[in-house]
């Protein structure tokens, strides 16, 4: 048989394809602003171009078998055209912030078309200055299907497209032009689905041999498995409470930005103690405690849900592509009234959680899915992303915390956009980059009109710690980094 030059989907990356409905898009993406103007739009095709080999996904296109034999495979698009998938517009005058959000939030509401490479790239020229008196700045709007590639894979586009100086390295270019691969075959295509089944099957055979050599390390990563999948059903009995949140949503969306400074963080958190995703989520639900009673709702005695998204990639794993993560469901306190008292609740929720072995559950519950027919996984991906077990998606990535760039102009602000699953009208994406803390707010846009509520919320919800840590003296230098909310799209 001809050397396979095509590649199955993993059980994960499968199933955000089968959870993708017209109204819940299953992509990610951020917007990013840049110092300074944009460069020629023929130069900036041309350094992409000159680096795509280092990520060859961003060529390729899913292929399905017939009658769903197997998981979709990745193939090279033989029509593949690198404008098609980075694009140039202009902000209208003046080009404010909100006007780059409100044309993020347009072009995150349409669905990436399956018939193409699930990416795009917009270049966006004309973005307000910094400061009064300064030089206009260009943004970069990324969109690319959650199947593709996740936030801490190690390699995605942005990885190879920004730099670590002003001035770019010289990257090796492949002596020979990029020539797509041939389509498989239905017959290749049917061959793969089976071949995937007997790897699985050996891989079975692997562990039941090694249940024989080992039996007791073995039998014990087998027990704690267990434990872990008895926990994530137990929670699963208990679900999230039903609010304003989870409710039915519509294609088109909202975005919100909030800017903050990661050195606010870490005064709080080194304070009171915690970590800083543990300050993270103690402003996010004092936001969404405010967010409730402006809607009238009472939150005595209210803890909402949040998924919280972590990577279960093994060390050696880094720097391949698709997605290998496990949602955990961390607490939301907002029936705690006073800040610090609701980090202390976080902190204590999120230490149980870690104690838990639901990680351990959710990575086995990913392992036995890679043998799932496509059918039986479509529907365990809908179960996984049940409105019954969380409120909202929270996830925080940590980023680089040295500027890079793009062309020789400096990275100043990311704003990282996540995705809203069925009946869920909020999604909060954060990254910290360069010692600032900012939040996407992704909404639906007829569910949450009022998203700038919780984004004025996070601001409110992290000053409060900040000027309680300051009293009680946490300080030992200035910290007068406050978030800063970016207007509502």
């Amino acid at each position: 048989m001809a050397q396979q030059h095509f590649d199955r989907l993993s059980a994960i990356d499968a199933s955000f394809l089968h959870q993708e409905g017209p109204n819940s898009h299953m992509h990610v993406g951020a917007v990013t602003i840049f110092e300074g103007p944009p460069p020629p739009y023929e130069e900036f095709l041309d350094s992409i171009r000159a680096r795509l080999h280092l990520v060859p996904r961003y060529r390729q296109k899913l292929t399905f078998p017939r009658f769903e034999t197997g998981r979709p495979l990745w193939v090279d698009d033989p029509s593949f055209n690198l404008e098609y998938h980075v694009r140039q517009t202009a902000l209208p005058r003046p080009g404010a912030e909100s006007q780059l959000m409100e044309l993020g939030a347009r072009i995150v509401s349409q669905q990436l078309d399956r018939s193409k490479p699930l990416w795009e790239l917009w270049v966006i020229e004309g973005v307000e200055p910094a400061t009064p008196g300064g030089a206009h700045r260009f943004a970069l709007i990324s969109k690319t299907h959650h199947a593709l590639i996740d936030g801490v894979s190690g390699i995605d586009l942005a990885t190879v497209l920004f730099d670590l100086a002003p001035v770019p390295p010289e990257i090796p270019h492949p002596d020979e032009r990029w020539r797509p691969e041939p389509v498989p075959s239905a017959a290749e295509v049917l061959g793969s689905g089976a071949l995937g089944a007997v790897r699985a099957g050996i891989g079975g055979v692997t562990r039941a041999l090694g249940i024989l050599t080992k039996p007791a390390a073995v039998l014990g990563e087998v027990r704690e498995a267990a434990e872990g999948i008895g926990e994530i059903v137990w929670a699963g009995l208990n679900p999230a409470p039903e609010t304003p949140l989870n409710v039915p949503i519509g294609p088109h969306r909202r975005f919100v930005g909030v800017r903050s400074e990661l050195r606010d963080f870490k005064l709080v958190k080194d304070t009171f103690g915690g970590t800083v995703n543990d300050v993270v989520l103690a402003a996010v639900s004092g936001s969404l405690r405010e967010f409730l009673r402006s809607r009238g709702i009472r939150t005595e005695g209210l803890e909402l849900r949040a998924l919280v998204p972590v990577s279960i990639r093994a060390q050696h794993e880094h720097g391949q592509f698709g997605n290998r993560i496990a949602a955990l469901r961390g607490p939301l306190p907002v029936y705690v009234e006073d800040p610090v008292a609701r980090l202390r609740a976080v902190r204590a929720g999120m230490d149980d959680l870690k104690k838990s072995k639901q990680a351990i559950g959710a990575e086995a519950l990913a392992n036995a899915q890679s043998f799932a027919p496509p059918t039986v996984l479509a529907q365990a991906s809908r179960l996984n992303f049940s409105t019954r077990l969380f409120n909202l998606i929270v996830t925080n990535v940590p980023g680089p915390q040295f500027p890079i760039y793009a062309h020789g102009r400096e990275l100043q602000d990311v704003f990282p956009v996540a995705f809203l699953p069925e009946d869920h009208a909020l999604a909060i994406a954060i990254m910290s980059y360069n010692g600032k803390v900012n939040f996407g707010l992704l909404g639906d846009y007829d569910a949450l009109p009022d998203v700038q509520v919780v984004a004025d919320g996070i601001e409110q919800g992290l000053a409060e710690l900040v000027a309680l840590a300051k009293r009680r003296g946490g300080a030992r230098r200035p910290v007068d980094g406050q978030a800063r909310p970016l207007t509502r799209a």
